[in-house]
């Protein structure tokens, strides 16, 4: 069905009113702890909000819990709602959550509970009008966004739906921006070996920790382009048994980004030569791949990337169009039409003075509301 301004405005006045609502359900998500890799009880959470409101979800063998909507014929094409349901704070992180205002506050509040909540609620609201969309919508709650998850919920939603998807919604970061470029990352966990000793009596045994110091002073050392932007950060290390052995092991997490992956891949290489090289004589290192986010891109002439634009302009944003790291790196280094877009404002992500806006909520939940009815339909238009 094609929108009337009437249907418009309607978006707005009922997605206004459901504000309250939204802020309740996203609490009541943030509560459940869902540190990435033991999602499970936030999984199970979510799929009991669904068959609250009439969905039969499923639930996957690593977590991903799915809700589709629509006819669900087989081979029925579809548009793809990402929102990750997982949090960098570990099992024990107290979940202090509370307001004060405008702000709702909260460890994972805003990343990503909020989205969460938004995809429940666009789906409460098509429900209420009997509004069918001309393919169906695939709401999944995923697994595995934050850190060390790689995205594996995203690749596992993508691949299991790969032949049905004409493009995908990934709902995660602040209202008014479009992540159309996804920034590649590679990442690797460096480890030094040697035979150790003492550090007086043993004198002059190469140490782990010696080269691996060596390593790291040659990645400082690399120079890479600004344009297209790609970086490298050694973000961890860890090695020795005390102040008086020669290490016997050493080791260290190093990330690397671009938003080409051309200029990733020469990156890579880089690194790989310094490691393998730098090290020193006697010591042996080894390379151990823990991360791999594939780099993308939709230009902003996508039919997708326009619609969004639109969409955010009509609720009265200034849209900027962004390179992030998001599920949405997936479809997209896939060439499927992709955008990731946010409900509201966030502050402090990633600290536990994680918050909220409220107030934007309204307009972040008639933008995604519309933007499903009318990327179904751009879907659609384009079937043979």
């Amino acid at each position: 069905m094609a929108l009337t301004t009437e249907d418009l405005n309607r978006l707005l006045t009922d997605a206004t009113a459901r504000i309250e609502d939204v802020v309740a359900l996203t609490q009541r998500i943030c509560a459940v702890a869902a540190p990435t890799g033991d999602e499970g009880e936030r999984a199970a959470f979510v799929a009991q909000l669904w068959r609250e409101r009439g969905y039969a979800p499923e639930i996957d063998e690593i977590g991903n819990v799915y809700v589709r909507r629509g006819q669900q014929g087989q081979g029925r094409p579809l548009v793809m709602l990402l929102s990750h349901i997982d949090t960098v704070f570990p099992a024990t992180t107290p979940l202090k959550i509370y307001r004060e205002g405008d702000l709702v506050y909260g460890p994972g509040i805003g990343d990503n509970s909020v989205s969460v909540a938004s995809v429940l609620t666009v789906f409460e609201m098509l429900d209420a009008y009997g509004w069918e969309t001309p393919v169906d919508l695939l709401a999944v709650a995923n697994v595995g966004e934050e850190g060390l998850g790689d995205l594996r919920g995203a690749r596992a939603a993508v691949e299991r739906y790969r032949e049905e998807i004409g493009a995908v919604l990934v709902v995660d970061g602040n209202l008014g921006s479009i992540v159309n470029v996804a920034v590649g990352s590679k990442r690797w966990k460096i480890t030094v070996r040697g035979p150790g000793g003492h550090s007086f009596g043993s004198f002059g045994v190469p140490s782990a920790i010696h080269g691996l110091g060596r390593i790291i002073a040659g990645l400082a050392a690399l120079q890479v382009p600004k344009d297209p932007k790609t970086t490298f950060n050694v973000g961890m290390i860890e090695g020795g048994t005390s102040v008086n052995t020669i290490a016997p092991r050493a080791s260290a997490l190093l990330d690397m980004r671009s938003i080409n992956p051309q200029a990733l891949d020469t990156l890579v290489a880089q690194a790989r030569t310094i490691v393998e090289q730098r090290a020193g004589s006697g010591l042996q290192t080894e390379i151990e791949k823990i991360g791999d986010r594939p780099a993308g891109k939709r230009g902003e002439d996508d039919e997708l990337v326009r619609l969004a634009v639109e969409v955010v302009k009509w609720i009265g944003y200034q849209p900027q169009c962004v390179a992030s790291s998001t599920d949405a790196n997936i479809p997209i280094s896939l060439n499927i039409p992709s955008v990731c877009i946010g409900v509201t404002k966030g502050e402090k992500a990633h600290t536990m003075e994680e918050c909220m806006h409220v107030a934007p909520l309204g307009k972040g939940l008639a933008q995604l509301s519309r933007l499903c009815m009318e990327a179904s339909a751009l879907v659609a238009s384009r079937q043979p």
